[in-house]
């Protein structure tokens, strides 16, 4: 993946063709073997790391800031004195698990930087310069090749969005997991959408249903006619499109039954979205014995004088808190029960996904969580969210 960057980014393959030692890992470009000179007037190599810009998984674009990174000491004048033009950052950062970059450099063009190539250049000759005054034959283009070292990631082109962010250190908490998400009705499917822009190991989809037409009008994205006159199964369905950008996304077109809820037992997070209290009260039954951390999703809407009332809830249980779900779990089908109306529409759907994952990354680490509630519910009447069963 990075060669075929490289080739195809003019910026980047003008660096390689002059010698400059440049990987391509993960959201990052690293430029090796960049002289600098030490507070001790020692020659020392370092290393220049910038984020990555891509308008496709093949070409860079734009670089979006003017800042560097280093890995390395100070970068000196001849004298030993600090190059203060480009001082910002010394603070030990970690980046990714492969990389850990200890400096910061600023230096902005009025215009910014139009490509890679012109900002590299312009770092390698400011830190450079020194060393190459004390011996003219130090040089940061050596022509060495840097292998491709084919860095495995579960998406299909290069998540430079976290990489930005300076995020994926705490994305990474999510990357030996495996998800499993019960139903793609309105809400599975918009918790798919966000679960598969995740560096997770294995997502896993339950469902016998077939994508229809009113399932296009409360699920993300826009469903073709084509689409629809195929009468495919909804598992299939977000296959194709979240395979996209996903390579792990399994597929089982079928409902989970108490004959296959042994499938469940290696899920290390399951999202139940199913609307009969039978099924979902056997599901997190089963995840309970085994002990799999999972968030049940509910979405009740009633018509009150010709406007729509109702509540979204989550209910979230794991080994360490669980004994709530007898309160709020129910054996059976009741078309009375305040969550099981069968209107669903695109916005309730989506906002109860959202409040499911959040759950979710909390408890894997990535938000913060004051309240450590396992039942919320948002009231659409009156903008409130209510958080219950408080794990202490």
């Amino acid at each position: 993946m990075s060669q075929l960057l490289i080739n195809h980014s003019p910026d980047l393959k003008r660096l390689r063709d002059e010698g400059y030692e440049i990987e391509v890992r993960g959201g990052y470009l690293l430029i090796h073997h960049i002289p600098y000179v030490t507070q001790n007037k020692e020659i020392h190599y370092g290393v220049l790391v910038s984020t990555l810009t891509l308008s496709s998984n093949e070409t860079t674009t734009t670089p979006d800031n003017h800042v560097i990174h280093f890995i390395g000491d100070d970068p000196c004048e001849i004298d030993g004195s600090f190059i203060t033009s480009i001082q910002n950052n010394n603070a030990l950062t970690i980046l990714t698990d492969q990389i850990t970059i200890n400096r910061t450099f600023s230096n902005r063009p009025q215009n910014g930087y139009p490509n890679y190539y012109e900002k590299v250049k312009r770092y390698v000759e400011i830190i450079s310069a020194p060393a190459k005054y004390m011996d003219s034959s130090v040089t940061a283009t050596t022509f060495e090749v840097i292998p491709d070292s084919h860095q495995e990631t579960i998406f299909q082109y290069i998540d430079t969005n976290s990489s930005r962010a300076n995020i994926e250190m705490i994305n990474a908490k999510l990357d030996k997991q495996k998800i499993g998400i019960i139903g793609l009705g309105g809400t599975g499917a918009y918790i798919l959408d966000l679960v598969a822009k995740t560096p997770v190991k294995e997502i896993h989809l339950y469902d016998g249903d077939s994508f229809d037409q009113h399932n296009a009008f409360r699920s993300p994205g826009a469903a073709s006619i084509d689409d629809l006159k195929l009468q495919q199964k909804k598992t299939e369905y977000y296959y194709k499109i979240y395979s996209n950008m996903h390579r792990s996304i399994h597929v089982h077109n079928y409902y989970i039954t108490k004959d296959n809820l042994i499938e469940l037992e290696h899920m290390d997070y399951v999202f139940i979205c199913v609307d009969r209290n039978s099924a979902r009260k056997a599901i997190t039954d089963y995840l309970v014995d085994k002990t799999v951390p999972f968030s049940d999703v509910g979405l009740g809407v009633n018509i009150v004088d010709d406007k729509l009332t109702g509540a979204v809830r989550v209910t979230s249980a794991n080994k360490k808190k669980n004994d709530h779900l007898p309160l709020r779990i129910f054996p059976e089908d009741s078309d009375n029960n305040e969550y099981g109306t069968n209107i669903q529409i695109a916005e309730l759907n989506a906002l109860n996904a959202i409040f499911a994952i959040l759950k979710w990354k909390k408890f894997s680490g990535i938000y913060v969580d004051f309240e450590n509630e396992h039942h919320s519910s948002y009231s659409i009447g009156v903008s409130k969210i209510f958080n219950e069963d408080v794990a202490t």
